[in-house]
């Protein structure tokens, strides 16, 4: 029998969980045990979950669970260096040359553990089979845009938080848009065919702004790209990769340029393939950007879990899209899960 365990997730301000009530009783019929731990925060409350037949164990119990549990939680376990002795699903930020990921994976080694990173799910053709790429670019255009307004206020960027729905975030932007009594700004998305790419376009449309999309086309020169320096907010959605053309060089900051903001939904500040070389390290929901230029001020946002700020939403879309997948985990060496396994002995330290 399957044992999935849903660990409480243990990062600030991440409310998001990655399987629905409906989605335990769905695997709970297919002869699934599901163990959910308690959390005062998760979107969805743990009475849902007992409701449709999950074991319910205290936040952050996992490290007791039995060694064939698979753990499964959406982001970064508490970085305390202990040995890892189970298998975990989770976003792990360990293949790119990331040094908290490298650290992640000699903790696997040490327990005798394995990741099975939800970023690389993936079908036969290696495409992405569950993403919370929509909501992250929706709430990353969301974020930037803030920024913007908070410049045109003198100011910088606020701490943010979580909405209760789009229509109360989008109510709330148009709101501060039209108390500016300034134009719309314009922005360039890249990587706009993509989940992310559309969702920035979707949420900035929705607030009146102009918006140039470009994907692969525009960008296989492989830069420079003087045309990101005229917009005024750039967001990014295309992930740091070998040979990712860099959209904006570490030279960029000078004042001949329209540019103010960029959103870097991406996040992968810290890996040699980053795309965006102005800034070298996350922002967070309580400084939501890094201000890397003055005169005139140029703002980077770049916090890596975005869809927290519309959990529910968040939620449900990709727990729809991961639930076929998590069907699959009977069959740990084939389909998905038996990719994700090899990946990561081709990552693990030796």
């Amino acid at each position: 029998m399957t044992h999935l365990w849903v660990r409480a997730e243990s990062r600030p301000h991440e409310d998001r969980v990655g399987i629905t009530p409906d989605g335990v009783r769905h695997l709970s019929a297919r002869g699934f045990r599901i163990t959910v731990e308690d959390s005062a925060r998760r979107v969805i409350a743990t009475e849902e979950y007992r409701k449709a037949g999950a074991i319910i164990a205290p936040k952050g119990s996992w490290p007791d669970a039995p060694r064939d549990a698979i753990v499964f939680g959406l982001k970064e376990l508490p970085d305390d260096g202990t040995p890892l002795v189970h298998r975990h699903i989770m976003f792990g930020h360990a293949y790119k040359g990331q040094s908290a990921g490298q650290r992640l994976l000699r903790r696997f080694r040490d327990g005798g553990g394995r990741l099975l990173d939800l970023e690389y799910l993936t079908d036969e053709d290696g495409r992405r089979l569950a993403a919370f790429g929509y909501w992250a670019g929706y709430a990353g255009a969301a974020v930037s845009l803030m920024a913007w307004i908070a410049q045109m206020r003198g100011g910088i960027c606020d701490p943010v938080h979580a909405w209760p729905d789009k229509d109360a975030l989008q109510g709330s932007l148009r709101a501060w848009l039209d108390a500016l009594g300034r134009p719309r700004p314009r922005a360039i998305v890249i990587g706009a065919k993509g989940r992310v790419g559309r969702g920035a376009r979707d949420l900035m449309t929705a607030m009146g702004l102009r918006v140039t999309e470009w994907d692969l086309a525009e960008t296989a020169h492989g830069g420079p790209f003087p045309e990101v320096l005229a917009h005024q907010i750039f967001v990014n959605a295309i992930l740091a990769r070998p040979g990712a053309p860099v959209f904006v060089p570490a030279d960029a900051t000078g004042p001949a340029r329209a540019l103010r903001v960029i959103g870097d939904v991406a996040c992968d500040p810290d890996s040699d393939f980053s795309p965006i070389k102005v800034y070298d390290r996350a922002t967070d929901w309580d400084a939501p950007v890094r201000r890397v230029a003055d005169n005139p001020p140029l703002d980077v946002m770049a916090i890596d879990n975005l869809p927290s700020m519309l959990p529910r939403e968040s939620s449900e879309d990709y727990a729809a899209q991961l639930l076929p997948v998590l069907e699959g985990l009977d069959d740990p060496q084939g389909g998905a899960w038996g990719r994700a396994s090899r990946l990561f002995d081709e990552h693990a330290p030796g």
